[in-house]
């Protein structure tokens, strides 16, 4: 590990291995995979940026969530979907609500 001082000298960052990385936090689910970040850089909702990268159908999604595909459609395309929401459709994909709501 190292150790990188701020501008005050007090400790501001700590490098770490990256396998230590990994362990630690693949362990938590809390990674946001590589394909999703970029697919929401490409203008893709991080609902449908997950759908598409656990290679699911919305007609899929829908079935696991209880809806038609049309409502789960409309729900993916939401700009600002609520809270409640989300939390359904990240257990729905088997991750963290906090993987979805950035």
């Amino acid at each position: 590990m190292q150790m990188i001082k701020g501008p005050d000298g007090a400790p501001a960052f700590v490098v770490i291995p990256y396998a230590t990385f990994v362990a630690r936090y693949a362990e938590s689910n809390a990674l946001i995979p590589h394909a999703v970040v970029s697919a929401t850089v490409d203008g893709a909702t991080p609902m449908k940026a997950w759908r598409e990268h656990l290679g699911l159908t919305q007609g899929e999604v829908a079935i696991r969530l209880g809806v038609s595909q049309s409502a789960y459609a409309q729900t993916e395309s939401a700009a600002r979907p609520r809270r409640t929401t989300l939390r359904r459709v990240a257990a729905a994909f088997g991750i963290q609500f906090e993987q979805l709501d950035f």
